[in-house]
């Protein structure tokens, strides 16, 4: 064979400067000072103007502290489903916020006090103010630059903080709505409290963790038994894991319908406690009465077996009375103790009495106050009991272990007292806890404002100008704001569905909202409450006047206020108490409807959609519900998304104490934002979700393969003109099958993005992003990209069957990269401007693709499906002689099939790669090595060449053209 001439030089191979390797880290950055300069968003705002509005309101996370990959997440998902909505052609603004107020920013700044060991209430309250504010503004500024090197598109140069003077204001006057319409009012009850941040907390402010805590046995003595008088002397027993509550005891609750026992644990002898701890019993004390049911449980505590005497009906108990342990102290623990009956007394645990502390309980609140006793306020914010009182007065705190431990005071005394039974430090149970100072919280009952569930409202809802809203949309269940809020729930869609079950079942269950705290750092209850009837103030004009205060100088306009001023002419402020208690948080945030969506889009307009994780079912998503359904009788929500956590790569809650944080900047820094967002956008987010470096490393795997997918359209398309495109008519079948792909691929990622689409699957952005990565890597790169290679390279360039092929990747590279979009904007832009390139222009801009879903072809789905699975057949079959290395390529084989394809029209041996195929002939599937010849420009072994290295006809064509 004489030496062959080198045809690498006439084959058409892909052009581009796209690199293979993507540097996110570097270029991501460039590309987001470009979007910022050109300003991207604004621009697609005009570009989008009058178009239908999709309106995302974001939940405003809090301005303290950098990013973590909660927050990545969460916002990647907001900035995905946005975008998407601004492809699908909507005008889709994204306003992001921040929650400036309350007790996480008041935190830091106490610490820094602590460091410095200056006392906060020795500073004025207007500069402990003033250095939350500036916290906050530092914070808020770091954070936005953090979420826009995410790659989150919005309106950054003006986004809603809820310590704008506006939003303060706004928020007062939702507050004074609720005012005007009789929603408030100010009551003690037991509320969750934090003895070191000193003030009452929301459900949504409070975490469990699992905690070892004292339980304790008390016997108190029975006094008077009008209905059992055999037990006059005899001891109820009652068993607590909170020994702090004893010295606030007033009753004791049992169950009418449970099972009691009488009987004698002790002999006069010496009892023995499980600890080894010797307790003196006094012999007339050995009667002890408990349900008949814990008697099991009552042996197991002492290590004694329980003889019972005798049984009673636990309704036997009732008019009977027991005395305080410490009664001997006189005064509140001479008075005597009545046994009252509770229906949520139960024979889970315990002995099957209760104690009744109406300060610490919502239960024994209730009982107590039905039975004239009232709180008596013993515990003060701080844990420590009152100075004045009788028992333990000015010690504490009631969180300390020790003070309530075994060893600690409250045991000790009750031991000489005789009355402790059983005591131990080992109850492991789940406790409430602050998830800021992560201490324990309690019970306590303090004068807090409260928003009523279950009160009637009366006539409309009246706004603070004296008009009225109009009748709520939906009132089927009735007037009450539970009833209101829970038939909002019903129309509303929640994502996934079974996200219903768990805000409606919050809400059904939830007691009336306490909206007040004492501290400083937030908007005050804007209220005046006459000293003599208790009542507030109800007057518009007076409201009006002081929402107009707040929107000159914000909070600190009630607090430095001319209080006179305010009340105006007809009220002498000495007839007013004025109300300082701040708002919780959660309302604030409850109300960023008013001044986001409806300030910046009109009154009554509603968001379309809310997301944010599970745990704000009982926070964001519940409080915005009551405060809209409250002043406006509806949702301030169409649609509402929870989506679960982030965890690390083996599932466990990342945590800087286990090491195990994976940290969003970093990434960012190292890999880049957009294989981030992969992550988010692949992962089924409506669960708890893992990221650690296997998983980023299948997410920078699946990236790298798509942007490979880019490259080559790219450089098959770089001299595309489109006086070169053909009609779907004139396309070979492969073409036509690819386009009923695409418009399968179309259809399946419009029903995730399109509500319009009805789908059980929207917003499922794992669906869409397997779909977009499976059709690049399944349908492209290994299947058509792979067969239409030979054409794209050898083909002449004005052979119809190559026109066809680059058409459809014209097709291909406009619908794609519109899809991808919203994914991974920075590759999109980057591939767009590498083919268009533009200093005004932007992917951003564009819509989504038109695809023609008349190209959708059942019969070539059909047919197609079995030549590709037959495809893959031949493939393994070659696959063991080329590891043998008979064979270097499946250009080199011969193959017989003993199936017969529905091949018409079709070249099988091109769609294989392969030399040639027979058909029907023999079983199986049998390879061997070609005997023809390779064209030395194709590579293809065709039975017109006549040598190695010499040229087919297909070549020798092109090449004398």
């Amino acid at each position: 064979m004489t030496d062959q001439p080198d045809y690498k030089s006439t084959v058409f191979l892909p052009v581009t400067d796209f690199p293979m390797k993507a540097g996110l880290a570097q270029k991501e950055p460039a590309i987001a000072a470009r979007w910022a300069a050109m300003d991207l968003y604004g621009k697609l705002r005009e570009k989008r103007a009058g178009r239908e509005r999709f309106i995302l309101h974001d939940g405003p996370p809090y301005a303290n502290g950098d990013i973590h990959m909660g927050h990545a997440m969460n916002k990647v998902l907001k900035d995905i489903i946005v975008r998407s909505q601004s492809l699908l052609g909507k005008d889709a603004p994204y306003v992001p916020g921040w929650d400036c107020h309350g007790l996480p920013i008041e935190w830091k700044i106490e610490e820094e006090y602590r460091k410095k060991k200056l006392n906060k209430d020795e500073v004025p309250a207007s500069e402990f103010r003033a250095q939350c504010r500036a916290y906050a503004d530092k914070w808020v500024d770091v954070q936005k630059e953090q979420f826009k090197r995410l790659g989150v598109m919005g309106d950054w140069a003006d986004p809603y903080l809820t310590m704008k003077f506006d939003a303060e204001a706004t928020i007062v006057g939702e507050l004074l709505k609720f005012a005007e319409s009789g929603q408030l009012y100010r009551g003690a009850k037991p509320v969750m409290w934090s003895p070191v941040e000193k003030t009452a907390l929301a459900e949504a402010e409070v975490e469990y963790e699992d905690i070892t805590s004292t339980q304790i046995d008390v016997a108190f003595e029975i006094m008077e038994a009008p209905n059992a008088p055999e037990l006059v002397g005899a001891h109820a027993v009652i068993w607590t894991t909170t020994p702090w509550t004893i010295p606030v005891n007033q009753a004791l609750a049992y169950g009418p319908e449970i099972e009691y026992s009488i009987g004698k644990l002790f002999e006069g002898e010496a009892a023995v406690l499980r600890h080894g701890e010797p307790m003196p019993i006094i012999k007339e004390r050995g009667f002890y009465l408990i349900a008949t049911p814990l008697i099991a449980a009552f042996e197991e505590r002492f290590d004694r077996t329980f003889h019972v005497q005798g049984t009673i009906k636990g309704s036997q108990l009732a008019g009977a009375v027991a005395r305080h342990p410490m009664h001997a102290l006189g005064g509140f623990f001479a008075k005597p103790r009545p046994l009252l009956a509770g229906d949520f007394v139960t024979t889970d645990a315990g002995t099957g009495l209760v104690h009744m502390a109406p300060d610490h309980g919502e239960d024994d609140f209730a009982l107590c106050k039905a039975n004239g006793l009232n709180p008596v306020f013993a515990v003060e914010g701080d844990g420590k009991y009152r100075a004045d009182w009788l028992w333990l007065g000015g010690q504490g705190s009631v969180i300390n272990p020790k003070f309530v431990g075994k060893d600690g005071p409250i045991c000790t005394d009750l031991r000489e007292a005789g009355a402790l039974l059983a005591a131990s430090d080992d109850f492991k149970h789940s406790y409430p806890h602050s998830w800021r100072s992560k201490a324990k919280i309690i019970f306590r009952c303090t004068p807090q404002w409260f928003i009523p569930m279950d009160k009637p409202q009366e006539g409309g809802i009246a706004d603070v100008d004296g008009g009225v809203m109009p009748t709520p949309i939906v009132t089927g269940n009735g007037p009450t704001l539970r009833e209101i809020a829970l038939d909002a729930i019903e129309h509303t869609r929640w994502v996934p569905e079974r996200s219903t079950n768990r805000i409606r079942s919050m809400v059904e269950g939830r007691p009336d909202w306490v909206i007040s705290r004492q501290r400083a750092w937030g908007v005050p209850i804007a209220l005046y409450v006459h000293r003599k009837t208790g009542d507030y103030l109800v007057d518009p004009a007076v409201n009006a006047r002081i929402i107009e205060a707040f929107k000159g100088a914000g909070a600190d306009a009630w607090f430095g206020a001319d209080h006179q001023a305010l009340l105006g002419p007809d009220y002498d402020l000495n007839d007013y108490e004025v109300v300082n208690d701040i708002l919780d948080v959660w309302f604030d945030s409850g109300s960023t409807h008013s001044f986001v969506v409806e300030g910046r889009y009109g009154e009554g307009t509603r968001a379309d959609l809310y997301i944010e994780g599970s745990d704000q079912h009982r926070g964001w998503f519940q409080s915005s519900l009551l405060e809209s359904c409250g002043t406006r009788g509806q949702a301030p929500y169409k649609a509402v998304l929870t989506h679960g956590f982030a965890l690390d790569g083996s599932g466990k809650k990342m945590s800087k104490s286990l090491g195990n944080v994976v940290d969003p900047l970093k990434i960012m820094a190292e890999s880049g934002a957009d294989i981030l967002r992969v992550w988010v956008a692949s992962t089924d987010y409506f669960d708890d979700v893992r990221i650690g470096k296997e998983v980023l490393a299948g997410s920078s795997d699946a990236y790298r393969k798509l942007r490979n997918t880019f490259r080559y359209m790219l450089g098959a398309l770089s001299d595309y003109d489109e006086s070169e495109a053909v009609s779907y008519a004139e396309m070979p079948e492969l073409e036509r099958y690819m386009l009923h792909r695409l418009a399968q691929l179309d259809a399946e990622l419009r029903a995730v993005v399109d509500k319009a689409a009805k789908s059980e699957n929207w917003l499922e952005f794992s669906r869409y992003t397997r779909a977009i990565f499976d059709f690049a890597n399944s349908d492209l790169s290994a299947f058509f990209f792979d067969i239409r290679k030979d054409c794209l390279y050898c083909d002449a360039k004005s052979d119809p069957k190559r026109r066809a092929y680059r058409t459809l990747l014209d097709t291909l590279f406009h619908a794609l990269v519109r899809y991808v979009a919203p994914i991974i904007p920075f590759t999109a832009e980057e591939v767009w401007q590498s083919r268009f390139p533009s200093d005004e222009d932007s992917v951003h801009f564009l819509e989504w693709p038109e695809v023609d879903h008349r190209w959708i072809d059942s019969h070539l789905n059909d047919k197609w499906a079995e030549l590709r699975d037959q495809r893959e057949q031949v493939n393994e079959a070659i696959e063991p002689f080329r590891r043998e290395k008979v064979i270097r390529s499946s250009l080199e084989a011969d193959v017989t099939m003993g199936e017969l394809l529905p091949s018409d029209g079709v070249n099988f041996a091109e769609i294989a790669i392969v030399a040639r195929i027979e058909m029907g002939v023999g079983d199986g599937i049998i390879v061997k090595p070609s005997e023809w010849h390779k064209c030395g420009r194709c590579w293809r072994l065709l039975p017109e060449v006549e040598e190695d290295g010499t040229l087919c006809n297909r070549c020798d064509e092109v090449l004398k053209a």
